[in-house]
């Protein structure tokens, strides 16, 4: 019997959150978890905010209004900054979302499957000490 990683689970649940997402350019989304696995710290995905028509404000790309999948995951999570936490991510985080996952405090890898249009987020995640892993979209 073959056992899924845990990398493989929490990028699928990452993928399956992602499908909730009403933006019409891009699905994205985010599963935080504690280092060792053994919990679900928050979940994202994209779109609008609470309570407002489930659609984009705009139709210009990376200027839809949505709130990124990795912004409601942060909103969402209650962890303290001493805990350690990996993210789990559809898509390379953008820099303002980087930004994001380092004020949240100790998490020591993103793992994404598909690349984001820009990947500047890349160097910034790294300059802190995060690790960036790319895994197959297909675990």
């Amino acid at each position: 019997m073959s056992r899924p990683s845990f990398e493989a689970i929490y990028l699928h649940l990452a993928q399956t959150l992602s499908r909730r997402s009403t933006c019409v350019r891009l699905q994205v989304g985010t599963v935080i978890t504690s280092t060792d696995f053994r919990k679900v710290l928050a979940v994202g995905y994209n779109g609008n905010a609470t309570g407002l028509h489930n659609g984009c404000d705009r139709e210009e790309p990376g200027n839809c209004g949505c709130l990124h999948s990795e912004e409601n995951a942060v909103i969402n999570c209650d962890a303290p900054r001493s805990i350690e936490k990996f993210v789990f991510v559809t898509h390379l985080p953008c820099v303002a979302c980087a930004k994001r996952l380092i004020n949240l405090g100790n998490v020591k890898a993103v793992y994404y499957a598909q690349d984001y249009r820009v990947r500047d987020s890349l160097e910034i995640l790294k300059s802190v000490g995060i690790e960036t892993i790319q895994l197959d979209p297909a675990l």
